[in-house]
């Protein structure tokens, strides 16, 4: 997730924060009782990007760029997003 923000947006600073231990157990794999991993991620980012989007469209712009992630086991992201400055 950091190399595909980071190329995409070239963040002036970037946080990618595994939350997936707080939320042990809400999860499972299907038919199962094993956590699935990382699934639960903050993403803190300020990049020019951002600059006059507002907060969805840099949340859409984030989720847009993890697409493949979200179908592949991440389960939610919290997203801290700001343009310089902010």
């Amino acid at each position: 997730m950091s190399r595909k923000l980071a190329s995409a947006l070239s963040p002036l600073s970037m946080d990618v924060i595994d939350d997936s231990a707080k939320h042990a157990g809400h999860l499972l794999h299907p038919g199962g009782v094993e956590p699935r991993g990382e699934t639960h991620f903050t993403i803190k980012i300020t990049a020019a990007a951002f600059s006059g989007q507002s907060r969805l469209q840099r949340h859409r712009m984030i989720n847009h760029l993890l697409a493949e992630e979200l179908r592949n086991g991440v389960h939610a992201l919290a997203i801290e997003a700001k343009a310089p400055g902010e």
